[in-house]
C-alpha cells in the first residue's frame, strides 16, 4: 500500500489569470479643488502631462525590444474623501480637455472603488496582507499595524518620559531599515477610526490602486476591479451609479499591466513615497505573482521582483 493525500479541489480556488499590457500609464489623479478650477485647470494639467506621457511611451517601446508595446491609459477621480458635482457634469469636461491636449483616457476609475469595488472590500483585504518588516534590533515593543493603523520603514524614536530624559539625556533618532548611509524615515497613517467608521488614508488607497493596475489583487481567485464597458450614452447623475472602473475606449489594450507609470503634480511625491513603503510590506497573491512571472518570461519582458519597483512616476512642477 502507498500513502496518499486527498484534497478537496474546491478548497483551493484557482487564481484566474488576467490579460496584461506592457504599461499602465496614469494621466492624472485629481481632487475636488482641481475640478473646481474648471476647464482651464484641467487644460493646464493635461498640457503638463502630455510631454511626459510621450516619454513614458517611448521608454515602454524601448523595453519591448522592438515589438509594439501594449499601453493603456487611465485616470483616477477622487470621489472618496469629498463628493462633488456629478459624473454627468465632470467627466465630459475631463475627456474633452484630455482630447484637446492630444491624450486619450482608456479607463476611468473612482477612488472609492479602491476601498470597496462591487461589494468586495479591497482596502480591508490589502490591510490583512500587510507584513511589517521588523527593523534590526527591534524587540516587539511597537504594537502591530492592525492595532495602530500606522506603518513605518524603520524604527521610530523610542518613547521616553521627560524625567527619564533629564537623567540620561539619551535621545535616539528614528532609523530607516534599509538606509543608504543616512536615514529617510517615514511613518505612514493607513487609516483612522472615528465613531465606528474607518476612513482609509490617501496613501493606502493609492497603494491599492497600484496593486489593481499591476493585476495582483484577487478575491477567492477571481479578478477584482474589473473594467466595465461604457455605453454610448452619457454619464450618471450620482457617483455611486458610475462603475468603479469604466472602459471608455473599446480598442484599449488591457487595464492591468506588467508595469505602471503615473504622471502627477509634484505635490503627490510624499504620498507616492508612502505608497512604496506600503507595497514593500504587502504580501501579494502568490498565484498572481507566479502567473505574471511565467508570462513575462515567455514574452521576454523584464519585470522586477519587487512589486514597488514595478511602479514608476513622473512628478511635473507647479500647482
Amino acid at each position: 500500500m502507498t500513502d496518499a493525500v486527498f484534497r478537496e479541489t474546491a478548497a483551493e480556488p484557482l487564481t484566474r489569470s488576467l490579460p496584461l499590457s506592457h504599461l499602465s500609464l496614469e494621466l492624472g489623479h485629481l481632487y475636488m479643488e482641481d475640478f473646481q478650477g474648471g476647464a482651464q485647470r484641467l487644460r493646464r494639467h493635461f498640457e503638463s502631462v502630455k510631454p511626459w506621457a510621450e516619454a513614458a511611451r517611448a521608454d515602454a517601446t524601448a523595453r519591448a525590444g522592438g515589438k509594439r508595446p501594449r499601453i493603456s491609459t487611465c485616470f483616477l477621480i477622487d470621489d472618496y474623501f469629498t463628493r462633488f458635482s456629478t459624473p454627468a457634469e465632470v467627466v465630459p469636461v475631463l475627456l474633452a480637455e484630455a482630447e484637446r491636449a492630444g491624450l486619450v483616457i482608456d479607463y476611468l476609475a473612482r477612488e472609492s472603488g479602491c476601498a470597496v469595488a462591487d461589494k468586495v472590500p479591497l482596502a480591508e483585504s490589502v490591510a490583512g496582507r500587510l507584513v511589517e518588516s521588523p527593523p534590526p534590533g527591534s524587540y516587539g515593543l511597537r504594537p502591530p499595524v492592525d492595532q495602530t493603523g500606522w506603518l513605518a520603514n524603520g524604527v521610530r524614536t523610542p518613547a521616553q518620559r521627560a524625567q527619564a530624559m533629564k537623567r540620561s539625556g539619551a535621545w535616539q533618532p528614528p532609523q530607516e531599515t534599509a538606509a543608504h548611509r543616512h536615514s529617510v524615515f517615514l511613518d505612514v497613517e493607513l487609516w483612522d477610526d472615528k465613531e465606528g467608521h474607518r476612513t482609509w488614508s490617501c496613501p493606502f488607497l493609492a497603494a491599492v490602486w497600484q496593486l489593481t493596475r499591476l493585476g495582483l489583487l484577487r478575491n477567492e481567485g477571481e479578478p477584482v476591479f474589473v473594467p466595465r464597458a461604457h455605453s454610448s450614452g452619457g454619464f450618471p447623475p450620482e457617483w455611486d451609479h458610475l462603475a468603479p472602473l469604466l472602459q471608455l475606449n473599446a480598442d484599449a489594450t488591457p487595464f492591468n499591466a506588467y508595469r505602471t507609470c503615473s504622471v502627477l503634480p509634484s505635490r503627490f511625491l510624499p504620498i507616492e513615497h508612502a505608497v512604496r513603503i506600503i507595497l514593500d510590506q504587502t504580501e501579494v497573491d502568490a498565484g498572481a505573482l507566479g502567473q505574471i512571472a511565467e508570462r513575462s518570461q515567455r514574452e521576454g519582458i523584464a519585470v522586477p521582483d519587487s512589486v514597488a519597483d514595478r511602479a514608476s512616476y513622473v512628478f511635473y512642477p507647479g500647482w
